[in-house]
């Protein structure tokens, strides 16, 4: 075995919340390192999302989820100003058949987490299929642009020291003494007091290779295209509620627009101790699928054109899949003294994490200041 380096941190995992951890974590600790297995930080499940900010609106049948959401949403916004594009009229729309909440519900829920609601013109309630649809909703959320976030914490990394390895791959995490092992596939072993496993879909993978507890996850391999909006929309969003529809939402990195749908993003899931690997160019896309149904919906998105599609490995835990929550996974000591999991189910739960996180090392949250 190659020498090893020592560290204060280990944190497995370079997406934003390996990112954002390690920035709180410099608060207490001076010898931090990063370790990501791709070529950049942030290029995978952390960049192939819908972009959206959440301000409760998404989870009516979860209000914990909602509650959470709305009050990190104003945070969020204070950390990266810059990476924030609120230039979009942003909709929601309760559908009439098969929808799990009414429209009664809908406002119930905004009201009870104080996320605003308004009323919207006839000009835009006119795109909607009245048949199909109950009430139509302006409401307060934004989207960010992921590669403005990249070089924003690119550049705090750095200022703060944080040593980042990127294509390196960790194979396996042990004890050595009173410090944690982490094993890479190079053959290179570094050591650190504590580790944070945020590797997301493959937390399981490396669990398992180090002989761990597992935890139980649900996988889906799924679909996002990106597309473009027909004229007049193009500063437009719209999520339909709450079932089997879809939402489009602004895509600012690649100045398009992401199609999601409940029924057709998901190409295949399983429960399983590990993410499978893809090749997409052997994927069939389901965008015709997801274009056909939501043009039932908002007639005009007929005139859409299809750009690409952007496939990524979705993992949740398995308690939430019949209630749409997405909480938070923040285990200590798990196998191992000092061997931390840290999972998001949403970009905005870093501050969630960052609560739990505190209590356990004693860092207040007021000594905490925002990205500069």
């Amino acid at each position: 075995m190659k020498s090893s380096k020592e560290y204060d941190i280990i944190i497995i995992g370079g997406g934003f919340y390996g990112s954002m951890l390690a920035l709180f974590l410099s608060l207490t600790f001076k010898k931090i390192a990063i370790f990501e297995q791709e070529s950049q930080l942030m290029t995978r499940a952390s960049y192939h999302n819908q972009a959206r900010v959440h301000n409760g609106y998404h989870y009516p049948r979860n209000f914990i989820t909602a509650l959470r959401s709305h009050a990190n949403y104003e945070k969020f916004i204070a950390t990266f100003p810059e990476a924030i594009d609120d230039t979009f009229l942003m909709t929601y729309a309760i559908a009439k058949n098969t929808s799990k909440v009414t429209s009664a519900q809908f406002i119930k829920l905004c009201k009870q987490i104080g996320a605003p609601l308004r009323p919207l013109s006839k000009k835009v309630k006119d795109l909607f299929n009245t048949r199909l649809i109950e009430e139509i909703f302006a409401v307060d959320e934004i989207v960010f642009n992921a590669a403005k976030i990249r070089k924003k914490l690119e550049k705090e990394l750095k200022q703060r020291k944080i040593n980042i390895y990127l294509n390196r791959e960790v194979t396996s995490i042990g004890a050595v003494n009173e410090l944690l092992c982490v094993k890479l596939k190079d053959g290179k072993s570094y050591t650190a007091k504590k580790v944070f496993l945020c590797t997301y879909s493959h937390i399981n993978s490396v669990l398992k290779s180090s002989q761990l507890p597992l935890l139980s996850f649900k996988h889906e391999l799924t679909e996002m295209p990106l597309i473009t909006m027909p004229k007049g929309l193009e500063k437009f969003g719209v999520t339909i509620m709450d079932g089997p529809f879809f939402s489009i939402m602004p895509f600012p990195d690649r100045k398009m627009h992401s199609l999601h749908h409940v029924r057709y993003t998901p190409h295949a899931s399983w429960i399983d101790e590990r993410a499978q690997t893809f090749d997409k160019s052997k994927i069939n896309s389901k965008f015709l699928y997801m274009y056909k149904d939501a043009q039932r919906y908002i007639p005009r998105l007929s005139g859409i054109s299809y750009k690409d599609s952007l496939f990524e490995i979705k993992t949740v835990l398995t308690q939430n899949e019949g209630n749409d929550g997405r909480p938070i996974l923040f285990r200590k000591d798990h196998g191992l003294k000092n061997l931390y999991i840290v999972l998001g189910g949403k970009i905005d739960n870093i501050y969630d994490i960052y609560n739990e996180l505190g209590k356990d090392l004693g860092i207040s949250l007021k000594d905490y200041i925002f990205l500069s």
